[in-house]
């Protein structure tokens, strides 16, 4: 006989995006994104005028500004992106026979989790793999999603089975589709620059020291990465980008260590973003506008931005694995005379 196995699906987590780069637009989603405790750990008294009279007030417009530096006539380059890892997975998945529907969806704005978890148990699935776009965990998102997840959880009275990737910020394949990234980079450009920054994405030292693994991770990404392209401790430099607010964050900053390295006489650079899954602000606009800027103009002469993994094969390939580990036991395809994964 043949059995239908039950539905299995995979939801595939980014940030998110301002549904267009117009100051109303950021303001939505500024208010989602820094009302999220998580992001935000300052308590609500405290922060909420701050937020709500000042920052709303002031921030939307300059943001959006910046939006516009990046957006494409298709809309937000990050959930273009995230939208093509999704068909992609979907499709790498099919070719190792498994039949699984893979939804995109976003933690602020659209997509919205909530919208998309509704859909696929509307649509009858039984079990929901939850894959955020994060390598290293933090509670700032990996663990936001979660929250996201679990809040749609109570307030729904049926619920599919659930499993949660939590991180995968040392899988050989993902380390290994840095590498292949950063390769291609250098031999499009004829050989290395004079230096490799690994730039990750900031958290507050306070996190850490309340028992945050990210920065640990974030180390461990880029001493395999530096490990698998051969690179000794003085040829690759790691950092942390966009910071916000007054608070320490996690050291060395991005842009402070360019200039420095630039007045040092360092003159040429190549930049990756390893916790980025897509090119989004943080990395065309903050990155390959800004802090190239910044290190042009302290003496810097080849600033050479790699882009972040996108719809590279090695990284949907790096993704199907890491789903079909977390799917393992699940039902997923329709077989003759068993279920099986």
């Amino acid at each position: 006989m043949t059995e239908r196995a039950p539905t299995t699906a995979i939801l595939l987590c980014n940030l998110g995006t301002p549904e267009a780069p117009t100051a109303p637009a950021l303001r939505r989603y500024l208010a989602q994104f820094l009302g999220d405790p998580r992001v935000v750990e300052i308590p609500r008294a405290a922060w909420w005028p701050i937020l709500h009279g000042i920052i709303l007030r002031t921030r939307p417009a300059r943001s959006a500004a910046k939006y516009r530096t990046i957006w494409t006539p298709e809309g937000s380059p990050l959930l273009l992106w995230t939208q093509k890892q999704a068909t992609m997975l979907r499709g790498w998945l099919a070719q190792a026979g498994l039949s699984v529907p893979v939804a995109p969806a976003m933690r602020y704005g659209e997509p919205s989790i909530a919208r998309e978890l509704q859909a696929l148990a509307d649509a009858g699935t039984e079990r929901i793999l939850v894959l955020p776009l994060y390598p290293q965990y933090s509670a700032t998102t990996t663990a936001s999603v979660l929250d996201d997840v679990t809040a749609w959880m109570a307030r729904t009275r049926h619920l599919p089975e659930l499993r949660f990737v939590s991180h995968y910020h040392d899988h050989p394949d993902y380390i290994a589709a840095l590498a292949q990234s950063v390769r291609a980079h250098w031999q499009r450009e004829g050989g290395r620059a004079d230096k490799l920054i690994m730039s990750f994405h900031g958290i507050p030292e306070r996190n850490v020291r309340l028992g945050d693994p990210y920065a640990g991770q974030c180390r461990a990404t880029a001493e395999l990465l530096a490990r698998a392209l051969g690179l000794t401790a003085d040829q690759y430099q790691l950092t942390f980008q966009s910071r916000f607010g007054r608070a320490r964050w996690l050291q060395p900053y991005t842009e402070p260590t360019l200039v420095a390295l630039a007045r040092q006489g360092t003159r040429s650079v190549d930049v990756i973003c390893p916790g980025f899954a897509s090119d989004c602000l943080e990395t065309l606009q903050e990155i390959n506008q800004e802090v190239r800027e910044a290190f042009v103009h302290a003496g810097g002469t080849a600033f050479r931005y790699i882009p972040c993994l996108n719809d590279s094969n090695a990284w949907i390939t790096a993704l199907s694995r890491i789903a079909q580990q977390h799917l393992s036991g699940w039902p997923v395809t329709e077989v003759t005379g068993k279920i099986s994964l």
